[in-house]
């Protein structure tokens, strides 16, 4: 039986609802054995790595890491751990890796433990979607979201879902009093999907777009950075990420009636990064708000505003504003006659030979 174009990615960006709540349950699983890992050996720095979309999302690890536990927390993609590791390694340090892998077989994070292990002697935890995969077989401790595989290339449900494990270790360690914020992950993307799919296929396919830029800062770039990338895989289009105040520093000189510039606003700086789309639309591009509420700056008057309305504590936010951003390069793949479900040039997973080693 063929299967339409697309059908996929569709199915998994629409699923969330439903394999979040699985997430969630894989975290319960094994929270304990690593707050028992975690006290035992008194680490004094995390290290998060991945690839490509892992990598970011390592990033927003690293931020909430460093941001709730006061932790000196880096992300590194695989590749710059095992043949860079002067640039990543500190002396006198007890440090954690975490690694987030889809695959749990990828090349560059694979050997990003092998010289972790020979350099620290400290363990590692993995999170992934394959419980009996390389980096889940060789990690002292796992994290496994089944539920949340996937048979499209590109990463939708399977980020989201690693993410909602990073986020809660992050707050569990912190002792935050509010973690059961996560049970309502799965009712707020429901709303999402229901309140602004329709907004998010118009973007997709608005010919007059040529552009798109993502911004995002704090624990939101690295939801930037993954935005950037689903769109520049999935559809081909030309897009990139950036610090949200960073853009007006050279990159703003793109912006024109056919970009699109997205803002990803934090509880932190509304007001400041607000500015820059107003500054934006003073130059003729259109302009995505995606905030957890208006914040009294007029934001639900402009042309393209997504209240997220998820009365989460920020720290589980990051995760929410993922399926509008999904789904807006899942239709701007299909006006662009790409299959989003088979990226070009991509594979599931990243074997490399020896060279690595």
């Amino acid at each position: 039986m063929t299967v339409e174009r697309g059908a996929y990615s569709l199915a998994e960006i629409t699923s969330q609802p439903v394999v979040w709540g699985k997430a969630v349950d894989a975290f319960h699983r094994q929270v304990d054995a690593f707050k028992k890992l975690y006290s035992e050996h008194q680490f004094d720095r995390v290290i998060f790595t991945g690839c490509g979309s892992t990598y970011y999302l390592a990033q927003v690890g690293a931020a909430l890491f460093q941001q709730l536990l006061g932790v000196n927390a880096r992300a590194y993609p695989g590749s710059e751990i095992a043949l860079y590791p002067e640039v990543v390694f500190l002396p006198n340090t007890n440090p954690l890796l975490i690694t987030v892998s889809r695959s749990g077989e990828t090349t560059e994070t694979l050997e990003a433990v092998r010289v972790f292990r020979q350099r620290t002697g400290s363990p590692t935890v993995n999170v992934t979607c394959y419980g009996d995969s390389s980096l889940s077989t060789q990690a002292d401790l796992t994290f496994v979201i089944p539920e949340a595989q996937e048979q499209s290339l590109a990463q939708t449900r399977s980020f989201a879902s690693m993410l909602i494990v990073i986020e809660a270790l992050a707050a569990v360690l912190a002792g935050r009093d509010d973690l059961s914020a996560v049970s309502r992950l799965g009712s707020t993307a429901a709303a999402l999907l229901d309140g602004y799919h329709d907004l998010a296929r118009q973007l997709g396919t608005d010919r007059r777009i040529e552009r798109f830029f993502f911004l995002g800062s704090g624990s939101l770039y690295g939801i930037a950075c993954e935005a950037m990338l689903k769109m520049k895989e999935m559809s081909l289009s030309y897009s990139e990420a950036f610090h949200v105040l960073e853009f007006r520093h050279g990159p703003m000189s793109m912006v024109d009636e056919r970009a699109l510039v997205v803002a990803l606003l934090s509880d932190e700086a509304p007001a400041q990064e607000a500015a820059v789309l107003r500054d934006m639309r003073a130059r003729g591009a259109q302009t995505l708000a995606i905030a957890e509420q208006d914040y009294g700056l007029g934001l639900a008057s402009t042309p393209h505003f997504v209240s997220l309305s998820s009365n989460l504590p920020s720290w589980a936010r990051p995760v929410a504003y993922l399926p509008i951003l999904q789904l807006m390069a899942y239709y701007r793949a299909l006006s662009n006659g790409q299959n989003p479900d088979q990226p070009a040039n991509l594979e599931f997973v990243i074997s490399l030979d020896k060279s690595m080693t």
